[in-house]
């Protein structure tokens, strides 16, 4: 009688188990026992390994691989699926990983959840919906800053001279990515201010101008 076709894919079987155990005793090699999860010191002693900055954007980039739900915080759960997934069971394979993980992050598809992820990621309090200007400028830096240093440099600087607002929302944030990927920058000779901009993005822009004639 022919034996039943014994193929596997790449995560099934013997070797499956044994890149789990492996990626499981990597993060117990950071694990805070006393909370059971990485906490904030785990993850700068992995950054350390890594040879990256814990302020790296590609550290942003493992948590949102990871779908890690609380800022500078890994559960065993999250460490397995972000690692599962870059196929990295050693801090080598995970160092040479980052590379390919930031080119999947910045494919337009996956971009938006990651624009977005990064903003959710940053409320670190229950019920908490917005953000505080001075977190929000760093993180626009951050995540955006490399792809639209201009619009960037001068929205920073307007949140930080501007006092009608204290903190920023998702839609606001959202609406600044749209933004950038939408207007002509700096003339915003497309912009419509009749159009559902967030009133912040009215008022940068009437900012910009005034600083211009």
């Amino acid at each position: 009688m022919p034996r039943a076709s014994s193929k596997k894919g790449p995560a099934t079987g013997k070797a499956a188990t044994k890149e789990l155990e492996r990626i499981d005793q990597l993060f117990y090699s950071y694990v805070n026992n006393s909370c059971g999860m990485i906490d904030p010191e785990g993850i700068e002693s992995l950054c350390s390994d890594l040879e990256v900055d814990h302020t790296d954007v590609r550290i942003l980039m493992l948590a949102w691989k990871m779908q890690a739900e609380k800022q500078g915080y890994f559960t065993l759960e999250e460490w397995r699926r972000g690692l599962k997934a870059l196929r990295a069971d050693t801090t080598a394979k995970l160092k040479k990983a980052l590379p390919d993980l930031e080119k999947e992050v910045r494919r337009q598809s996956n971009f938006v959840d990651f624009y977005s992820y990064a903003f959710r990621y940053c409320l670190t309090e229950e019920k908490q919906k917005s953000i505080d200007i001075e977190s929000i400028c760093e993180l626009l830096d951050l995540v955006l800053g490399s792809q639209f240093r201009a619009q960037v440099d001068s929205f920073v600087q307007y949140l930080r001279m501007q006092i009608d607002y204290k903190v920023i929302n998702m839609d606001q944030w959202m609406g600044f990515y749209r933004f950038c990927n939408e207007i002509s920058f700096p003339d915003f000779s497309n912009y419509d201010a009749e159009l559902a901009w967030p009133l912040i993005l009215d008022n940068f822009v009437e900012w910009v101008r005034a600083k211009r004639s």
